[in-house]
């Protein structure tokens, strides 16, 4: 596995110095994009993969969405970590080690002369038939696309967002295990279309029993008489890796944090409540279903923990 910090040469790092701003613009790079494919640079509008991929016929694959800050892949062990076990998970063997994949990733930062930016890393089953069976994609497909995101708008991370509970069903884990990150993701996609009728931009899904698992592409936190409270993995959830940084954090901060079941009720007599997921970062929740969570702004608990968060991504202690 590689080292855990995944560190561009110095050499080709891209000063960036309005990074103290979570919401300046990233440093653009020549266009057009160049996407990694199986070893080979595309420009963005050359980058195809085959009508005939498994990936694309049936979800049949994983996925790994990974930041970059300051020229440095972000938990890119954990990243890695991940992305193998969910590989395993649906009997996938991916074509390339993690050192490979890491290099592959530091390349395509490079070549689009990024220093902060958002990586997607995709392994596919590969070509195959118009039929089910994997055994014919013998050779499954890597890609690596490095480029900007922005989950939410700037405003929302001031004063916080509202969400609404789905009446989408969490996968269950006998039918398929929420914690592989599969490219099948019409679960999410059908509760993230009700949460758009609903005109808010996220969605929490129960699990088959009735409690709290996740967001359409984020954990969620709750503050409850100063205790950080989060869903467990038996309730339905991805192993969020900036989830294990909030845990760790709240731990270096000697902030009380539990993992355990939540139910809808939690939620609605929450103090505060926050997402975290790579990226979305850190943004806080003020209204659930309509009704208030605590005073209905972003909480003293939620504001400390995003700062600590920001400090941490940018190196700088935590105290």
């Amino acid at each position: 596995m590689p080292n855990a910090d995944c560190q561009m040469p110095n050499e080709m790092l891209i000063p960036n110095s309005a990074f103290g701003n979570r919401h300046s613009a990233f440093y653009h790079p020549p266009m057009p994009l160049k996407i990694w494919i199986d070893g080979k640079f595309y420009d963005k509008e050359d980058a195809k993969i085959s009508v005939y991929d498994h990936g694309l016929l049936y979800g049949d694959g994983v996925f790994e969405g990974i930041r970059v800050y300051r020229g440095k892949i972000f938990e890119c062990d954990a990243h890695l970590r991940r992305l193998f076990d969910s590989a395993r998970g649906i009997r996938l063997i991916p074509p390339r080690s993690p050192q490979q994949l890491k290099a592959a990733m530091e390349e395509t930062v490079r070549i689009n002369n990024f220093s902060d930016c958002y990586i997607r890393l995709v392994i596919t089953r590969g070509v195959g038939y118009l039929g089910l069976n994997p055994s014919k994609c013998p050779t499954p497909s890597v890609f690596v696309i490095a480029d900007t995101i922005e989950l939410y708008p700037p405003e929302m991370y001031e004063k916080g967002m509202y969400i609404i509970t789905s009446t989408v069903v969490r996968t269950h884990p006998n039918s398929l295990s929420p914690r592989i990150k599969s490219l099948n993701y019409l679960n999410n996609i059908l509760a993230k279309i009700e949460a758009a009728d609903a005109d808010v931009p996220e969605a929490v899904l129960l699990n088959q029993e009735g409690n709290v698992a996740e967001c359409t592409g984020d954990n969620i936190f709750i503050v409850r008489h100063g205790q950080v409270q989060t869903p467990t993995t038996a309730d339905g959830i991805l192993e969020g890796v900036t989830r294990q940084v909030m845990i760790d954090l709240c731990k270096k901060l000697s902030i009380p944090c539990f993992e355990k079941t939540l139910q809808r009720h939690d939620l609605y007599i929450a103090d505060e409540c926050f997402l975290t997921g790579t990226a979305a970062e850190v943004v806080p929740v003020t209204r659930i279903d309509g009704r208030p969570i605590g005073n209905a702004v972003p909480g003293s608990l939620t504001r400390r923990l995003m700062e600590a968060f920001h400090k941490h991504v940018r190196g700088e202690p935590n105290s």
